[in-house]
């Protein structure tokens, strides 16, 4: 079978030919309908030999955290799915037993790292091939009757941001302010999510006109361009007070202080890009009981909820599709930022 592989540190991805796998016992094999490509792919493809070593990933490594399929195959004594079915991966792995796993918080597994658990495609052969191995079928969710293409980027674009602003929505009722920055791959979706979950008057920023489009289209109320001037006209719109929540796609070095400093007393402040900023945190440099936080991913549950908004028609990932063949192009566009919205790969 076909599959993007990445085969060496500091190169290009490339699609090769590599057996189908065999499920094991417990196991389930996927026929690949459609894969999502995301910033941390190329965060990791990005890392040096030596952090890429630290890190434990291998080489090589078949991409794609962001699956969708149809079961082909069952290993050994799975009997919660069947041959047919229609299923998107539930991409952060655990051991499914520790206490955050028995909750279904698997992105928060405790024993992950000592027994070698890593996620499909960073670390485990991802989806971005012909067919992918899911280690246990807990970790397949229905599909039914939405479209993979269009909907396999929930699964973490869609995951992510849900899981980091319903912390939030107790602080976002009627008249507050929720501040998006970044409206790309994971933003234009958190917009909708805002929209539909929330009362708060969404203001999302980017750092062109043409990327704050997209933030118009899917309901942002205000789009402001994210400048030296940002932080005065934040303050201005919400009367000095400050945002009721922030939440930075981004994290890049000027991402997290600019968020920092538009939060309100008692806001959230929710940083969910890994562009490698941080800021200083004390007494006096931030407001009164402003609460910072870095998630990671989302639960099995969390993603039921995001297909089944989806469903409802009140979130639509905006996509541009390239074949399997044109993997390593779709990379290129990314690490170029001429994305918009989200890319799928379509084997």
């Amino acid at each position: 079978m076909k599959a993007l592989r990445y085969t060496a540190v500091g190169q290009a991805p490339e699609v090769v030919e590599i057996p189908i796998p065999k499920p094991g016992p417990g196991q389930v094999l996927l026929k690949v309908t459609a894969a999502g490509v995301c910033h941390s792919d190329d965060y990791v493809m990005g890392l040096s030999e030596d952090e890429y070593t630290a890190a434990g990933y291998p080489l090589p490594m078949t991409l794609g955290h962001e699956g969708a399929g149809i079961v082909h195959e069952l290993g050994e004594g799975v009997s919660t799915v069947a041959v047919g079915d229609a299923v998107a991966v539930y991409g952060p792995w655990g051991c499914g037993y520790c206490h955050n796993c028995s909750e279904g918080h698997e992105n928060y597994c405790t024993n992950a790292r000592d027994l070698g658990i890593t996620p499909p495609g960073l670390g485990t052969d991802g989806s971005m091939a012909e067919y992918m191995i899911v280690d246990d079928p807990r970790h397949l969710v229905p599909l039914g009757d939405l479209d993979p293409i269009k909907n396999v980027s929930l699964t973490d674009a869609g995951l992510t941001p849900y899981h980091a602003i319903k912390r939030s929505l107790p602080k976002l009722g009627a008249g507050t302010f929720a501040v998006v920055i970044g409206t790309g791959g994971l933003g234009h979706v958190g917009i909708q999510i805002l929209k539909a979950l929330s009362g708060a008057t969404v203001i999302a920023l980017d750092v062109n006109d043409q990327k704050l489009e997209l933030a118009q289209e899917v309901g942002a109320d205000i789009t402001l361009i994210s400048d030296a001037t940002a932080h005065d006209r934040i303050m201005e719109i919400t009367a000095g007070l400050g945002a009721d929540a922030v939440f930075d796609f981004v994290g890049a070095k000027p991402t997290i202080p600019l968020a920092v400093s538009v939060a309100g007393i008692d806001a959230d402040v929710t940083v969910v890009g890994i562009g490698g900023g941080e800021v200083a945190f004390g007494f006096g440099t931030i407001n009164y009981d402003v609460a910072v936080r870095i998630p990671y991913w989302g639960y099995r549950g969390e993603l039921i909820e995001v297909l089944d908004l989806a469903r409802a028609g009140k979130i639509d990932v905006e996509i541009q599709q390239y074949t399997l063949d044109d993997g390593p192009k779709a990379y290129e566009d990314l690490h170029a930022s001429t994305i918009r919205g989200r890319a799928v790969i379509v084997p």
